[in-house]
C-alpha cells in the first residue's frame, strides 16, 4: 500500500514550530520538531491510501483507500492482524486473484458482508468494456471523475468532532454508540481477550510538556496487543526506547498516528493526566 503524502517543509535540522490547540477553552502550546512533518492533508482525504502495485501494470487506475469509511465499520485489528494487511507502504501485494478467492479485500467484499460480488474483481481483471467500467472504477479511481457512493461530509455529520486529522473523535464515537465496529469475520477464529494491562506513565523529558498517560485499554479496542507487540514495541515494559523525532519520522507511535490516527500536532491527546 502506498500513502499519499504531503509537503514536507523545506527547512532542514531540528528547527522548532509552534503549533496551537484551543479545546474545552483550554490552549495548549506545544514545540514540535520540524524533522519529519508533513502537510496534514483535508478531513476527507487524512489516511487515505494509493494501492498500486500491480493496477497501472494492469490498465487500471490505482486503487483510493480510505480509511475513515473502513474505520467507521471495522476495528484496525481485523484488517492489520486477521486479514494480514501490512502496516507499511507496500507491504502487501494485494491482487485481483487474491481478492476472488476471499482475501484481502474479498474477505469483506463478497456479495453478502459488504455490497460488492467477488465477480467484480474478476471483471475488473480482464480487459473490459466501458460498459463494464463503472465497478471498477469504484475502486480504481485515482485520476478519475469518480462520484463517490459515501460523501465523508455528508456520512460524518453527526460524529463528534475533534480538531485535526479526521477531525472525527473516533473513540467517542464509539462509546456512544455512533459506530459499531466489527472484530471479526465468519471464518475467522474467534480468539479469547489477552489480559490488558493498567494503564502507565511516560515521562516527558521537557518541563514545558506534560507526562504521557497510556491507555492499553483504549488501544487494544482498537488494534489489539498484535499490532504492536512484538514488531514495534517490546513487551517488556521500558525494554524500548525511542524519541520524538523517530515518532515524527513514522517509527513507533508514528506508524499510526499522523497518517490514519489523530496526528501529533494534536499534543494534548497524549500529553495530559489523567487520560
Amino acid at each position: 500500500m502506498e500513502r499519499e503524502s504531503g509537503g514536507i517543509p523545506g527547512k532542514d535540522g531540528l528547527m522548532k514550530r509552534l503549533f496551537i490547540a484551543t479545546a474545552l477553552g483550554i490552549v495548549f502550546i506545544c514545540v514540535l520538531p520540524v524533522q519529519g512533518m508533513k502537510k496534514q492533508p483535508p478531513p476527507d482525504v487524512y489516511g487515505r491510501v494509493i494501492i498500486n502495485n500491480y493496477s497501472t501494470k494492469a490498465g487500471r487506475a490505482p486503487v483510493v483507500f480510505d480509511h475513515w469509511l473502513h474505520r467507521s465499520r471495522f476495528t484496525c485489528r481485523l484488517c492489520h492482524v486477521d486479514l494480514g494487511f501490512a502496516m507499511e507502504p507496500g507491504g502487501t501485494r494485494i491482487n485481483a486473484s487474491g481478492n476472488m478467492s476471499g482475501q484481502y479485500c474479498g474477505a469483506c467484499h463478497n456479495g453478502k458482508m459488504v455490497v460488492g460480488d467477488r465477480r467484480v474483481f474478476e471483471a475488473c481483471s480482464r480487459k473490459t468494456g466501458p460498459e463494464q467500467a463503472m465497478p471498477c472504477e469504484r475502486c480504481h479511481s485515482l485520476g478519475k471523475n469518480v462520484k463517490k457512493e459515501n460523501d465523508f461530509y455528508a456520512f460524518t455529520k453527526k460524529y463528534p468532532k475533534e480538531l485535526f486529522g479526521n477531525e472525527i473523535d473516533w473513540e467517542k464515537a464509539e462509546a456512544d454508540g455512533v459506530i459499531r465496529l466489527t472484530d471479526v469475520l465468519e471464518g475467522y477464529v474467534k480468539r479469547s481477550s489477552l489480559p490488558i494491562p493498567k494503564d502507565f506513565e511516560l515521562k516527558s523529558s521537557g518541563s514545558w510538556m506534560s507526562d504521557i498517560k497510556f491507555s492499553h485499554k483504549k488501544h487494544a479496542v482498537w488494534s489489539g496487543c498484535e499490532s504492536c507487540h512484538p514488531d514495534i514495541f517490546n513487551v517488556a515494559k521500558g525494554a524500548t526506547r525511542y524519541t520524538m523525532i523517530q515518532v515524527f519520522d513514522g517509527e513507533y507511535c508514528g506508524i499510526c498516528h499522523g497518517t490514519v490516527s489523530f496526528p501529533l500536532l494534536d499534543c494534548r491527546r497524549c500529553h495530559r493526566k489523567p487520560v
